[in-house]
């Protein structure tokens, strides 16, 4: 046969033909590859798992992708809210941090490389994108086969695993499964919801798309197709338009809540074009924004971004006093903290404002029971899908909660395969305690649940250290703050009676300076409402006058209390550049009120300033405080709590270190560092310019020494964890860790060290 021939492929006319099949098996299997299917696949084969990733569009991230590009956001909520050191950690940490370090301009495209790149390079994760879950078996009430179908490459795939995790947002392999779901909102009196909507309001949230411009530089015109939204007026909120404001700032282009939001998606869709390419018709032509004359649609959304569809019932339904009063679940794997989030059904064709608020006083946990259905037995499910009434859902729906549920479900799965038992088994309290163990070893962040770790050797070595930063003063060489608005600084107290507190203001006219000392009604209560103690100084004109704030009060157990300045626009305070592990300076800018007729409680919101603003006040305390004793490595915790938690080097410490000793020789394979990425920074993930590619507070250069070896040298870290693996393990009796820079200007932290 010639050459020629062997290119031409002749298949002959036959009756029918069926796609090509695939027969792939795993440990478990993964329906949707947004961020909670990334994080539990990413987490899962770290802890040796096999996966399938099954993913029915060309990039993982989901919402949070280049295709529909809202910002991947949590409990930090922009840093609007009194959710202090809450964003999520584990993998999704990992994520946010190195696109941060990549991409601190939040372009969407780069972030699905982050996210593709983390996926890749784990061998035990078969992905398989572009491809459609479409087909269920079972065996009595468990799932066997998973077919799915890949239109890229025509090919239909068979899936097998013990262990299923629907992360696919609409739950389709729940749905084709049969495990119970719900849509819509749940009546006020089935869980005692009073923020639960009215009939009127509407049960559903709708999708969005979003779109980007561009300024060419040189006049573009614009010609709207013919589906476009001819009659702009038709948006209530239609004067809110302008050139300033793109992507997904403009959130409340939504629309499809009263309609079916799983089988209506295009319906949806199209009705979104129209409003998009109507309001962009009205920016260019209406004549109202000549800025517009130089500007060019850049991007639209091609699908819209889901809120809300079906939810699935599990072994428990979180439900809005469960947000509000922050219960605690003894089976608690994750954590949130965005508000009651509810938006009217009729989205962008409302009357109603674009989103009504509910907040707690802070995060919250999220019960594994949220996780497990109730009538599949080898079914775990993620992401917005869980186990929660429509009202809890409002909060629970947000993509970096759901990435941190994701990651619960991908170690739940582990343990289910390894131990060869169900998810309703991991409820024994002896198999709770290893899921919550296991997860907090990898960065997850369970409030209230500390890492008790029998099998780690630094709890059994003598922790020392070359010095520890103790607070004594803080020096004033960063600009004065006016005190436009009430400020507080931030400070962990210890038991006992307060120190004294020297503060430097400058005062423009004779006045009455009130300083309050405040507390939340817990520990790790970042909602200043409870006053301990006033004073009130009488202030005469001029800078750099010194005031002591010397209060006849004490605390009962270590926690943060709340200097405050009152709000007195005749005073600056004077602040400091130095910067520190757990010390946050925050305003007062606004308050939610108490309304009992919905279950709202009153909170004043005491926030950050992004820095490179927000400095700590410049002050000096008397006794010192000493709240980064090297101690804190063994506590347990891996984040700023009810005190700072971390160890921390005397800034004059030319070569910070800390020591592990032990009596006997220890076998050493690996060793977990925990670093500080600053988890009260919100790293949006899209559309936000961060000031810094690694975080201030991060180690930068770091030795790891047996003796007077080096065994470990990292020079240019900038993420939270860090592993280092010894093959053959060391053998040794002293261990230590030298931190010689960050990226900023703080006493050198670390919040754990662990081995193993």
């Amino acid at each position: 046969m010639s050459a020629a021939h062997e290119l031409l492929a002749v298949d002959p006319a036959v009756a029918a033909r069926n796609f090509r099949t695939k027969h792939l098996a795993a440990d478990l299997v993964i329906v949707g590859g947004g961020l909670a299917g990334t994080c539990a696949a990413i987490t899962a084969a770290r802890a040796g798992a096999t996966v399938i990733l099954v993913q029915d569009r060309p990039v993982l991230g989901g919402n949070a992708s280049s295709e529909v590009r809202l910002w991947a956001l949590g409990a930090t909520a922009h840093m609007f809210n009194n959710n202090r050191w809450s964003r999520e950690g584990g993998v999704l940490d990992e994520l946010l941090v190195e696109n941060t370090y990549r991409n601190p301009e939040g372009n969407a495209v780069l972030f699905d490389s982050v996210l593709l790149d983390k996926v890749v390079a784990e061998h035990n994760i078969t992905l398989l994108l572009n491809t459609a879950a479409d087909g269920v078996t079972k065996d009595g009430d468990r799932i066997t086969t998973v077919t799915a179908f890949c239109s890229q490459n025509s090919t239909r795939y068979e899936l097998t695993a013990p262990i299923f995790c629907d992360a696919s947002g609409d739950g389709v392999l729940g749905y084709l499964a049969g495990a119970a779901y719900r849509m819509g909102a749940e009546s006020k009196d089935e869980f005692g919801e009073l923020f639960a909507p009215s009939e009127s309001y509407g049960g559903l949230l709708g999708q969005s798309i979003y779109f980007y411009s561009k300024d060419v530089g040189v006049p573009v015109q614009f010609t709207p197709p013919e589906y476009a939204l001819d009659d702009i007026t038709k948006i209530p909120r239609w004067r809110s338009f302008n050139t300033k404001v793109q992507g997904c700032r403009l959130w409340w282009i939504e629309y499809g809540g009263r309609l079916d939001t799983v089988h209506d998606t295009e319906e949806i869709k199209w009705e979104l074009w129209k409003v998009v390419y109507g309001v962009w018709n009205h920016l260019k032509n209406s004549g109202d924004f000549p800025e517009a004359e130089t500007l060019t649609l850049e991007w639209v959304g091609l699908i819209p971004g889901k809120r809300e569809s079906r939810r699935f019932e599990g072994l428990y339904m979180l439900r809005q006093l469960d947000l509000v009063e922050q219960r605690r679940h003894d089976d608690a794997i994750a954590s949130g903290g965005w508000s009651i989030d509810l938006h009217p059904a009729d989205g962008v064709f409302s009357e109603h404002a674009g989103s009504s608020h509910l907040h707690p006083r802070g995060v919250y946990q999220i019960p594994y029971r949220c996780l497990v259905s109730k009538n599949v037995n080898n079914l775990l499910f993620a992401g917005r899908i869980i186990s929660v009434s429509h009202v809890a859902f409002a909060s629970t729906r947000v993509m970096a909660t759901c990435a941190q549920v994701g990651q619960a479900a991908g170690m739940a799965a582990v343990l289910c395969t390894r131990d060869d038992v169900l998810p309703a088994d991991l409820l024994q309290p002896d198999r709770l305690r290893t899921l919550q163990r296991e997860l907090l070893r990898t960065g997850q962040h369970i409030p209230g649940v500390r890492l008790e770790d029998p099998d780690d050797l630094a709890q059994l070595a003598t922790l020392t250290a070359s010095s520890e930063f103790v607070l004594a003063e803080l020096p004033a060489d960063g600009p004065a703050a006016l005190l436009e608005h009430s400020r507080a600084q931030l400070l962990p107290l210890p038991a006992g009676a307060v120190p004294q507190l020297t503060l430097t203001v400058d005062v423009a006219a004779p006045t009455t300076l009130a300083v309050e000392l405040r507390t939340g009604n817990r520990p790790d209560d970042y909602t200043p409402d409870v006053i301990l103690a006033r004073q009130e100084f009488e202030l005469d004109a001029g800078p750099g006058q010194q005031i002591k704030v010397d209060v006849d009060t004490s605390i009962d157990e270590p926690r943060y209390a709340f200097l405050v300045l009152l709000q007195n626009s005749a005073v600056s305070v004077r602040t400091t550049n130095q910067q520190a592990t757990g010390l946050v300076s925050l305003q007062h800018k606004s308050t939610q009120e108490a309304d009992e007729r919905v279950g709202r409680p009153r909170v004043e919101f005491w926030t950050p300033e992004r820095r490179p603003e927000g400095r700590n006040f410049a002050l000096a305390v008397n006794p010192p405080i000493a709240a980064w004793i090297v101690d804190n490595l063994q506590n347990g915790y891996a984040r700023p709590t009810a005190q700072p938690n971390a160890w921390a080097a005397d800034p004059t410490d030319a070569r910070p270190t800390v020591r592990l000793n032990w009596a006997d020789l220890q076998r050493i394979s690996r060793i977990e560092l925990g670093f500080d990425t600053d988890f009260d920074h919100a790293m949006e993930s899209v559309l936000w310019n961060h000031a810094e590619r690694a975080m201030p507070f991060c180690v930068q250069h770091y030795l790891i020494r047996a003796g007077n070896q080096v065994v470990a040298e990292r020079l240019d870290n900038h993420q939270t964890r860090n592993t280092i693996t010894f093959d053959p393990p060391l053998q040794t009796t002293e261990l230590s860790v030298e931190l010689l820079t960050t990226h900023g200007n703080t006493p050198t932290p670390l919040f754990e060290i662990r081995c193993y």
